[in-house]
């Protein structure tokens, strides 16, 4: 998930719920170079999680979260602004991050590719799903990268910026 504080990326604040793939370093560092705060919402184990995300250049990845251990809406919007990586998230729980960051201001885009994803892909303000996915993702989502290839989302913030000047 990426967050973004102002209205230079895509015209407003953004979070962006991402997933790993062989060349998310190099589009995480886009990101961060954009202002844009990346946080990693999964269901898997948080200490895997945060390895990856450690390994991709997420900042603060050394600090998890088992999303078991939220228990309250509060405990949530707080998580979500102090904390950067969570693990152990169910499909429903992702849907309530995707809620609460657009209570606080924040333009939403999501990417997934699982069953798990669809609620949050659905509530999201913007989309995306790999193409390699399920069947349920790819419909929920505005946007499918054909290519299955997370470093396709600069062309795609890039593409977002070319139409919206024309419009």
């Amino acid at each position: 998930m990426l967050i973004r504080d102002d209205a230079a990326l895509v015209g407003g604040d953004l979070a962006l719920i991402v997933l790993f793939t062989g060349s998310s370093a190099e589009t995480i560092a886009y990101f961060k170079d954009q202002g844009v705060r990346v946080l990693v919402i999964s269901g898997d184990d948080p200490r895997t999680v945060s390895g990856i995300a450690e390994k991709v250049g997420v900042e603060g990845a050394d600090r998890y979260v088992d999303a078991t251990t939220l228990k309250t809406e509060s405990e949530v919007e707080r998580a979500l602004t102090c904390d950067s990586v969570f693990g152990r998230v169910k499909p429903e729980q992702k849907k309530q991050f995707v809620i609460a960051l657009q209570k606080a201001g924040h333009t939403v885009a999501m990417t997934g590719d699982g069953v798990n994803d669809t609620l949050a892909l659905n509530a999201a303000d913007c989309s995306v799903a790999m193409a390699a996915g399920s069947d349920a993702a790819r419909n929920v989502a505005q946007l499918v990268l054909v290519d299955n290839d997370f470093a396709s989302m600069p062309k795609v913030v890039a593409e977002g910026r070319r139409s919206t000047c024309f419009t």
